[in-house]
Parts: C-alpha cells; sequence; structure tokens
C-alpha cells in the first residue's frame, strides 16, 4: 500500500480551529477575525489574549474584569526564587523557564484537572506569571533581588518593571504591548501543535506547556531572534553586513537568520510592524546602528535573492532583535519573551483542545527490511 508522506507535516490539518487564519501567500495573519494590522498599537495584551480566550474583543467592562482577575496572580511562589538561584551560572533561559513551569506544576494542587473551569484558572494564573518569571531569572543571575509586581500595571508594564526595577515610561509599554501582541499567536507552529499533542493525551496544563517551552527554545522556531542578533553583534557595523550575507549565501545549505517563513511566501505582515517600531526606536533613541544593519542586510538579501529568482523577506524574528536590543534586553532573554506573547496563544488551544479531544497519534512509513529470522546470541 503507498504511503503519502508529508515531511514535517506539510499541508496537513490536524484539527479546525476558531483561533488564527493565515494566507502565507497573500501575507495575511488574523486572530479570530481581526487583521492583526487592525490589532497592533490598536488593541492592548490584555485585549488580545481576551480575543483568543472568547473569540471578541472585550467591552470596557469585560476587559476590566479580566484585569480584576489577572491582578491577583501577579506573584510567584518563594521556591521559584530558590530555583533559579539554585541553577548554575549560564543556565540557558528557557531551560530555566521550562524548570520552572514544571514547578509551579508541581505546587499546584489541583493541577491535574483538564475541566473547563480549572484549566482556565491556570491560564488566568500562567499569563501574569510568566512575564514575572522571565524578568526573576534575568535578575536573580544578574546578583539582583526580585523586583515584587505592581497589580495596577499591565502585563507589558509588569514585564518592563520587575526586570529593571522602575516603572516604565508610557512609550516603552506601549513598544512592549505591540510586541506581545504580534507574538501572542500563530496558528499551528511547532510549539502549539506540541502543547496540542501534548494536552490530547489529557496530561496537565503546566505539562503541555511546559512542552510547548522546549519546542520554541529552538532555532528554527522562538531561538530565532536570538541568533539575529548574535549575527549583528558578530558583524558589528554597517560596513560588514554585506561581506557576511554573502559568505552565508556562499555556504551549502547557508542561511541568513531571520529570512525566509516556512508559511509566508511574502513578507510577514508581523516584519512589517516591527520594522515601523524598530526605526521610531532608533528616532527616539538617537541610536540607530542595529536598525541601519538591519535595513543593510534586507537590501543585501533582497539583491541576492533577486539574483537567483527568489523572494526570501524578512520574518518576525528579524526585526524584533533590533527592537528588543533598543529596549536594552539581553539577546538570550528574547526567546523568553516570546513565550511571554505566545502563552495567550497556547492557552487558547488548550481551551480548544481539552474541550474537544482526540489523541494525536500519526504514523511513520517504514522502510526498514523485513523478515529478519532471529539468531541466537550464541551464535551471532
Amino acid at each position: 500500500m503507498e504511503q503519502t508522506i508529508n515531511r514535517g507535516l506539510d499541508g496537513v490539518y490536524i484539527d479546525e480551529s476558531a483561533i488564527c487564519f493565515i494566507d502565507g501567500a497573500k501575507g495575511q495573519l488574523i486572530y479570530a477575525g481581526y487583521d492583526i494590522r487592525e490589532l497592533a498599537g490598536k488593541a492592548s495584551f490584555e485585549e488580545v489574549t481576551y480575543l483568543l480566550w472568547h473569540g471578541a474583543l472585550p467591552t470596557a467592562a469585560q476587559l476590566e474584569e479580566f484585569r480584576r482577575q489577572l491582578a491577583p496572580n501577579f506573584n510567584l511562589p518563594e521556591a521559584v526564587y530558590q530555583l533559579f538561584r539554585a541553577l548554575p551560572q549560564g543556565a540557558d533561559p528557557m531551560l530555566a523557564l521550562h524548570s520552572a513551569v514544571s514547578l509551579l506544576g508541581s505546587l499546584d494542587a489541583a493541577a491535574n484537572g483538564v475541566d473547563e473551569d480549572n484549566v482556565k484558572r491556570i491560564g488566568m494564573r500562567l499569563l501574569p506569571q510568566f512575564p514575572l518569571l522571565v524578568a526573576a531569572f534575568q535578575r536573580i543571575r544578574n546578583g539582583q533581588e526580585p523586583v515584587q509586581p505592581r497589580a495596577d500595571l499591565s502585563v507589558a508594564g509588569n514585564f518592563l518593571y520587575t526586570l529593571t526595577g522602575e516603572e516604565p515610561t508610557p512609550a516603552a509599554t506601549r513598544v512592549m504591548d505591540v510586541a506581545l501582541v504580534l507574538h501572542a499567536e500563530h496558528g499551528s507552529n511547532a510549539s502549539t501543535f506540541v502543547a496540542r499533542a501534548t494536552a490530547s493525551t489529557l496530561t496537565d496544563v503546566y505539562s503541555a506547556i511546559g512542552a510547548a517551552v522546549g519546542a520554541l527554545k529552538g532555532p528554527l522556531h522562538g531561538g530565532a531572534n536570538t541568533a539575529v542578533m548574535k549575527a549583528l553583534e558578530s558583524i558589528g557595523s554597517v560596513a560588514g553586513v554585506e561581506p557576511y550575507v554573502l559568505d552565508i549565501l556562499g555556504q551549502k545549505g547557508g542561511r541568513v537568520m531571520g529570512f525566509g517563513h516556512r508559511v509566508y511566501k511574502v513578507l510577514d505582515p508581523r516584519a512589517v510592524i516591527l520594522k515601523d517600531v524598530s526605526r521610531a526606536l532608533a528616532e527616539e533613541s538617537g541610536d540607530s546602528k542595529w536598525f541601519e544593519m538591519s535595513l543593510e542586510m534586507e537590501r543585501v538579501m533582497d539583491r541576492e535573492m533577486a539574483k537567483k529568482g527568489k523572494e526570501v523577506k524578512p520574518n518576525v524574528d528579524f526585526f524584533s532583535a533590533s527592537v528588543y536590543r533598543m529596549l536594552g534586553f539581553p539577546g538570550d532573554i528574547y526567546t523568553p519573551i516570546f513565550a511571554v506573547a505566545r502563552i495567550a496563544g497556547w492557552m487558547a488551544h488548550l481551551y480548544e483542545q481539552y474541550a474537544d479531544n482526540r489523541l494525536m497519534r500519526p504514523r511513520l512509513a517504514y522502510t526498514g527490511v523485513m523478515d529478519k529470522k532471529f539468531v541466537a546470541l550464541e551464535q551471532r
């Protein structure tokens, strides 16, 4: 019997969903009916999370109630701080985040329940806790004490506040809000698929989210923005961009990180928005180095791909690298920041998965030898 192989699950639909629609040919990203360009810069991260979880943007009263319910969950158990202090110097931030998620599950007496109310309870806890986890880890590894969050600040505001210890400016909070909105959801990407597949066994939410964090860590997924920043730092100047790109493209299988996308065949719509954010930050700060280097890399890539008759455009990771750098974030927490946003999308998908579950059990086409005869150990 001939079997159709869809490597990487290309073109395979695993279920139905009302959360996200992507048209890669048109460069279209839709959150529950709304174009991402309508949401970014107009709706807060909390509004967008509500949209992903409930299928509609909240009214003013609903948003106030949503924030009221989130407020008590802006806290972390002391055991989390102890965990971060016990990690060796140089511990990977994503592994630290993964460990912290597991610890939160261990500390939750009702972690194993997958009924609707309990899953939503956990989601309301994890959404405000994720930014605190990333900020606390960053401060502790730098020898600083964690900053206690403020219930009056938003998710974006609390992330900046607990990271720096200083009240964020409205402008910085807005930039952070836009970044979180753009990264909140992206259909059945690798980490979201892993979360749903894990949840399909009816394991607990923390285990499913932990699996998603592990998938996000990879350089072909969430780790790409860190790789972009490492590349920019290694280049060092606008003049060094072109030789770097040409060298990478001249290598067999050479790939310039931050360019191309598994889904988008045109410019990633999120990259368009982040490019404008990066430009505005460069102008405001007076430090345009990283933005100018990014523009030069985009120019060289456009030229070189055109020679090959290809169109390989920047993805969301490309300009997010310069945005985060200008906000003062170290490169190795870019991917954890991605998780701070994506917890909204992961939880939206877990709500769907647990509500109408079917165990995921894909198959592999066997290509090995058949009809081998067993030979006793003494005769081998």
